[in-house]
C-alpha cells in the first residue's frame, strides 16, 4: 500500500484545497439563496383557490424540508477527494488531478453550481464507495486517496494514500496490508478519536472505516444482522445505513418511511444530531415506548417479572384476555318500547358474538357488528317486528342499552384491558390458564388504580401493550389513532436486549421485513440476554434466513482497557472473540482499593477520584458508572461537594460529570471513567458480568476501578495483571 504524506503538506497544496472547499461552500449558500428566492415569490400571492393554497402548503413543506438538508450544523461539508486512475469511469463530481487523472471530491450533501456542475459528490453516492473501501490490496481503481482534517469549513491538514496497481504477493494475491498499521497512519481517523467527547456522537462520517462501509453499504431486502463489540462503531454504522438506504432508494422509502429504534432516552439524545447532519431529518428516532405515543412510560420490572412479561407466550395471554370481555349476557335483556316489550336472550346473544367475532378482524372493529345484530334481534323478538334504525335510535343511549352492549363487546383501549387484567387475578387466571405456571400468574397482578389513566406503565409493558392495541384496533374506525405505523426499513439498536415480545412489537412495524438489528451478544443484560444470534433468528425472520456481519476492529476503545474489560465476559460466551483495538497504546487501568466498605468513604473516595480525573480530561467528560442502587448516593455526595453534575434521569452525558448505572450507559463512550464497586454492578442481575463488561468498556482515555468490596474473581486476575 502507498505510504501515508505528513499532515503538514506544502502550503501551496493546502491552500488550494481550502480554495475549492470555500467554493463549495458558496455554490451551497447560492443553492440555500435561490430556495428562499424562489420560495418568497410563491409566497408573494397568498390569495386564490383552496386548491392553490393547498399546493402552496405543500410546497411550502418541501421547501423547508430541502432547506433543512442542505444544514450543516457546523460541521464540515468535504471530507476529501479521490483520484481515479487513468481510463477510469467519470461521472458527476469529476474534475482533473494533477497528473491527469480524473478527481471526485467527496461531501456531506451532493453540490452544484449555478450550471449544474457537481462541485461535490454526495458520500453516499456509487462513485464515493472508494473513499471509504479501498486498500492496498483492492485500490478500487484509485491513484490516491487524500482526506480532509478540517474544523467547521477550515482545512487543518492534508492526509494522503497513494496506491499502485497489480501489486501482487509471491502466490499471484494482492500484498496483504496490516490493517492496524493501516488505521494507525490515517491521522484524520486518529483525530476523530482522540477528540474530546461532549455527550454527543461525534462527526465522523469521514472516517467510516472500509468494514464498516460494507455494512452501511449492504442491500436493503430482508434482515440484517450486525454483530460488534465495544468501540467498534455499531451505532455509527447503523446510523449511517440509514441515511444510505434513504439515498439510495429514495422511492420508495421517502413515502414508506425509515425507523431508528434505541434503547433509552439518554441513546436518542447522544444520536439525535447525526442524521440532520447527513441531510436526512425524516427519518424518525424512537424507542419502544415512544412508539406508544399516548402511553406514559417510566422504569422497568423486577427481572422475573420482565422475563414473563417478554415470554412469546404472553401474546396468548393477551389474546385470552380480548376473548373474555367478548361475552353472551348472563340473563335476558327485557326493554319496553311503547306498548310492545322487546328480548334478547342469552342464546341469542351468544349468536350475536360469535357472528362478531367470524365477522371482524379487530375487537373494536366488530363493535359496529355486534350493535348492528343487538338491534335487528330485538327489533325480531316480537310478532310485529319494528324498524331497528328507528329502535337504535330511540333505545341506543339508554343506561340498560349501553350496559348490555359493554358488557357483551365494550370499546377497549390498551390501557384499559392491561389495566383490568392485571388488576384482577381471576381475569389472570382465566387468560393465563395452561399458558403460565402459578408464580408467573401472581407476578403480573398489580393492584388496580382508580382509572387506566392513572397507570405509569413500565417498558416491560410497551409489546404487550402494542400486542393489545394490535388485537383491538382504533376506537374510531374512521380514524387514524391507535392504528400502527409501518416502514419500509427499521435500524434496531442493541438489538440483542430484545425479548420476542419486544421482536413482535418491531416485526409488527415492517412493511416489508427488511430490517438491521445491530448488537453485541457480550453486551446482552436485560433479562432476555440472548447467548447467540441464532436465538433471534427464528423471531424476526422465520421465512428467510438473515445475514450476518460483523465488525472486528475495535475504534474507541484502547487496548489496555479492552483487554482488562474482556475478562469479565462469561464462559457460555468463550467463543465470541472481543474486537481488535485499533489503538494498541493507552493508559492501562488505575485500581483504587478503599480501606473498607463504609458508604461515606467510599463516596468521599468517588468524589475525590473525581476532582484528581478532571484536570486529566480536559474538555472531556467523566462518568461515574455504579450500580442502580447507588445512583443517588454518589449524585448526593458530588452535589454536596459543590459539583455539577447529570444523572441516570437528568442530562445524563449532557454535563461534563454524570452518575450513571452501566444500563443507562449502553451503547454510549465518555473519555473517562470511574466505575464504582464491580461487585454491585455484577450482582444487579443474572447477567451481572456482561453488564460490568459494559461498564469497564465504556472509557476512550481512561479507566479508574474503585473498590471496597472484593473484585469479582476474574476481575481481580486481571487487576493483578496491571499491578492494582
Amino acid at each position: 500500500m502507498s505510504s501515508v504524506s505528513e499532515i503538514d503538506v506544502a502550503r501551496s497544496e493546502l491552500e488550494a484545497e481550502q480554495a475549492y472547499v470555500d467554493h463549495a461552500h458558496a455554490c451551497l449558500d447560492a443553492t440555500r439563496r435561490r430556495i428562499r428566492e424562489f420560495w418568497e415569490r410563491v409566497a408573494a400571492g397568498r390569495d386564490g383557490t383552496h386548491a392553490a393554497r393547498f399546493e402552496r402548503d405543500v410546497l411550502e413543506h418541501r421547501v423547508f424540508q430541502r432547506l433543512g438538508q442542505l444544514e450543516l450544523g457546523g460541521r464540515s461539508l468535504c471530507f476529501g477527494r479521490i483520484d481515479l486512475r487513468t481510463g477510469g469511469e467519470g461521472g458527476d463530481g469529476a474534475g482533473e488531478g494533477d497528473d491527469g487523472s480524473e478527481t471526485f471530491y467527496i461531501g456531506r450533501i451532493g453540490v452544484w453550481d449555478e450550471d449544474q456542475a457537481a462541485v461535490l459528490c454526495d458520500w453516499r453516492a456509487p462513485v464515493a464507495e472508494p473513499f471509504f473501501r479501498a486498500t492496498g490490496r483492492q485500490p478500487l481503481g484509485l491513484a490516491r486517496r487524500r482526506r480532509f482534517v478540517s474544523r467547521g469549513s477550515r482545512l487543518l491538514g492534508l492526509d494522503d494514500e497513494h496506491f499502485s496497481p497489480g501489486v501482487l504477493d509471491g502466490d499471484g494475491s494482492p500484498t496483504a496490508v496490516d490493517p492496524d498499521s493501516a488505521l494507525r497512519e490515517n491521522p484524520a481517523l486518529q483525530a476523530v478519536l482522540e477528540a474530546p467527547r461532549t455527550g454527543r456522537l461525534g462527526d465522523v462520517t469521514a472516517t467510516i472505516q472500509a468494514e464498516q462501509d460494507d455494512v452501511i453499504r449492504a442491500p436493503l431486502p430482508g434482515v440484517l444482522i450486525v454483530q460488534g463489540g465495544p468501540g467498534t462503531g455499531k451505532t455509527v454504522v447503523a446510523l449511517h445505513r440509514a441515511a444510505y438506504l434513504i439515498y439510495t432508494h429514495r422511492f420508495p422509502l421517502a413515502g414508506q418511511g425509515v425507523l431508528v429504534i434505541g434503547p433509552n432516552p439518554v441513546f436518542l439524545t447522544y444520536v439525535e444530531q447525526i442524521l440532520p447532519s447527513l441531510g436526512e431529518a425524516g427519518v424518525r428516532l424512537a424507542t419502544l415506548g415512544d412508539l406508544l405515543e399516548d402511553v406514559p412510560v417510566s422504569g422497568h420490572d423486577s427481572e422475573p417479572v420482565a422475563r414473563t412479561k417478554g415470554d412469546a407466550r404472553m401474546a396468548a395471554v393477551v389474546r385470552r384476555a380480548v376473548r373474555t370481555r367478548q361475552r353472551a349476557l348472563r340473563e335476558p335483556l327485557v326493554l319496553d318500547y311503547g306498548l310492545r316489550r322487546l328480548r334478547l336472550s342469552t342464546e341469542a346473544s351468544a349468536a350475536i358474538v360469535a357472528g362478531a367475532r367470524r365477522r371482524a378482524r379487530t375487537h373494536n372493529g366488530g363493535r359496529r357488528f355486534v350493535v348492528e345484530a343487538f338491534f335487528q334481534s330485538l327489533a325480531t323478538s316480537v310478532r310485529r317486528p319494528v324498524d331497528a334504525a328507528e329502535l337504535a335510535d330511540a333505545l341506543g343511549e339508554t343506561l340498560e342499552v349501553r350496559r348490555a352492549l359493554d358488557w357483551m363487546w365494550p370499546q377497549l383501549t390498551p390501557a384499559h384491558l392491561l389495566h383490568d387484567l392485571f388488576g384482577s387475578r381471576a381475569l389472570l387466571a382465566n387468560a393465563a390458564a395452561g399458558v403460565l405456571d402459578d408464580a408467573e400468574i401472581e407476578g403480573l397482578y398489580r393492584p388496580r388504580r382508580a382509572h387506566a389513566d392513572d397507570v405509569v406503565w413500565t417498558t416491560d409493558d410497551v409489546p404487550l401493550l402494542d400486542e393489545a392495541r394490535m388485537l383491538l384496533g382504533p376506537r374510531n374506525p374512521r380514524g387514524n389513532a391507535g392504528r400502527i405505523r409501518t416502514y419500509g426499513h427499521i435500524v434496531v439498536d442493541e438489538a440483542q436486549d430484545l425479548s420476542p415480545m419486544q421482536l413482535r412489537m418491531v416485526g409488527r412495524r415492517s412493511l416489508n421485513g427488511s430490517l438491521t438489528l445491530v448488537g453485541d451478544i457480550a453486551q446482552a443484560t436485560s433479562a432476555w440476554a440472548h447467548d447467540s444470534w441464532d436465538s433471534l433468528v427464528d423471531l424476526v425472520s422465520p421465512e428467510a434466513p438473515p445475514r450476518f456481519a460483523e465488525l472486528t476492529i475495535g475504534y474507541r476503545v484502547p487496548q489496555p482497557i479492552m483487554s482488562f474489560a474482556a475478562a469479565c465476559l462469561p464462559p457460555e460466551l468463550a467463543d465470541l472473540v472481543p474486537p481488535r483495538a485499533a489503538r494498541p497504546g493507552g493508559e492501562p487501568p488505575r485500581i483504587v482499593r478503599l480501606p473498607g466498605t463504609d458508604p461515606e468513604s467510599g463516596a468521599g473516595a468517588v468524589v475525590a477520584a473525581v476532582r484528581r480525573e478532571l484536570p486529566h480530561v480536559g474538555a472531556g467528560n467523566l462518568a461515574v458508572i455504579c450500580a442502580d442502587e447507588q445512583v443517588a448516593e454518589l449524585s448526593g455526595a458530588l452535589a454536596a461537594a459543590g459539583m455539577a453534575h447529570g444523572t441516570s434521569a437528568r442530562q445524563a452525558l449532557g454535563m461534563q460529570v454524570s452518575v450513571c448505572s452501566a444500563r443507562t450507559l449502553k451503547g454510549l463512550e465518555v473519555d473517562a471513567a470511574l466505575v464504582v464497586e464491580p461487585a454491585r454492578i455484577a450482582a444487579e442481575s443474572a447477567a451481572g458480568m456482561r453488564l460490568l463488561y459494559v461498564a469497564l468498556s465504556r472509557a476512550t482515555q481512561r479507566l479508574t476501578v474503585i473498590a471496597g468490596e472484593p473484585l469479582p474473581r476474574p476481575l481481580e486476575e486481571a487487576a493483578t495483571a496491571v499491578g492494582g
